[in-house]
């Protein structure tokens, strides 16, 4: 799905440029505070990403490995894995969580966070709607993202424990399509798919594509601009270990559903 030397040629270039994105501020001020809440000191971190520079400025004990199919991982050399806002973009993204998850010590932690799917879905409707309506077609334009629950099922899949997945909903204000297309460009988060067109898109789809973006989902507080919508998922889970909590075997429980909830109403 992923045209990985695109995806690195945008990211290089939004590196080279030194635009710091405030989603990467977001996430990494909602790791930390996740973080905070577990009583246990991290003493081997490691960090997975696309974007080295605010990660690492956040985590500067963490060892930095790019978010390649193979993570250059060590099995059992850490007790925290950090998956830093590069998931959405993996054509493996279970695979990806399986690498972590043998990377960690017993009882390590993963943390993950990545786009979810609602992220980008006011153009993404302009958009299709434009093209069809102009060209006839469709054609993909903006990466398709997984919903939480999916992402959510990859932790059990990979073999962690105690899974949770929760999301942060987001909505950033622009003056246009263009505005957007520009910001995206610059976060180096632009269209990298495989099966993107490789010719310019017609104005007319694109000026088109604005108009449906303006009308459909104005800036409550400045009509005059879009807003669209980012969600970004976080996904936690731990290496399995004999401490952890454990759920009862079924039926092994010493009380009945119905004497529970008879005794909620009293």
């Amino acid at each position: 799905m992923t045209d990985r030397p695109a995806l690195d040629r945008q990211r290089a270039r939004a590196i080279r440029q030194g635009h710091v994105d405030l989603f990467h501020q977001i996430a990494a001020d909602e790791i930390q505070d996740r973080l905070a809440e577990v009583k246990r000191t991290f003493t081997a971190p490691a960090l997975v990403t696309g974007f080295p520079g605010p990660w690492a400025a956040r985590f500067p004990d963490a060892r930095v490995v790019a978010d390649d199919a193979v993570l250059d991982l060590t099995p059992g050399a850490h007790d925290l894995v950090i998956h830093a806002l590069s998931l959405h973009w993996a054509d493996d993204p279970v695979g990806q969580i399986v690498q972590c998850r043998r990377a960690l010590r017993e009882d390590g932690l993963f943390v993950a966070v990545c786009f979810g799917n609602q992220t980008l879905s006011e153009p993404r409707a302009a958009l299709a709607q434009a093209e069809a309506e102009i060209t006839g077609g469709l054609s993909p334009r903006i990466l398709p993202m997984g919903e939480i629950r999916d992402l959510g099922g990859l932790l059990s899949r990979a073999g962690l424990a105690l899974p949770v997945a929760d999301l942060l909903h987001q909505r950033a204000s622009y003056r246009d399509l263009f505005h957007l297309a520009r910001d995206l460009r610059a976060m180096g988060e632009g269209n990298a798919m495989a099966a993107r067109l490789r010719h310019p898109t017609r104005r007319a789809v694109l000026d088109r594509a604005s108009a449906l973006l303006a009308h459909q989902s104005p800036d409550r507080d400045d009509p005059s601009r879009v807003a669209v919508s980012f969600d970004l998922v976080f996904l936690t889970g731990w290496a399995p270990s004999d401490s952890q909590p454990k759920p009862l075997r079924p039926g092994s429980a010493q009380t009945s559903l119905a004497d529970a909830l008879a005794n909620l109403r009293k």
